[in-house]
């Protein structure tokens, strides 16, 4: 039981820094502005979600 959720919360984190670092990339490209970046960052998979249905 350990190890499972030992396994949740790594894959949990990587996929938080993950979805942060795409939402910065994305941000950068289209924006160009590092103060987007870092909100899309915090904002992580929910910017890149919107990015996604809104452009993609």
């Amino acid at each position: 039981m350990i190890a499972v959720r030992r396994y949740t919360d790594t894959a949990v984190r990587a996929g938080i820094s993950f979805g942060s670092a795409l939402a910065i990339a994305i941000s950068w490209s289209v924006n160009k502005s590092i103060l987007w970046a870092i909100i899309h960052g915090f904002l992580s998979w929910f910017y890149v979600a919107w990015y996604a249905l809104t452009r993609g």
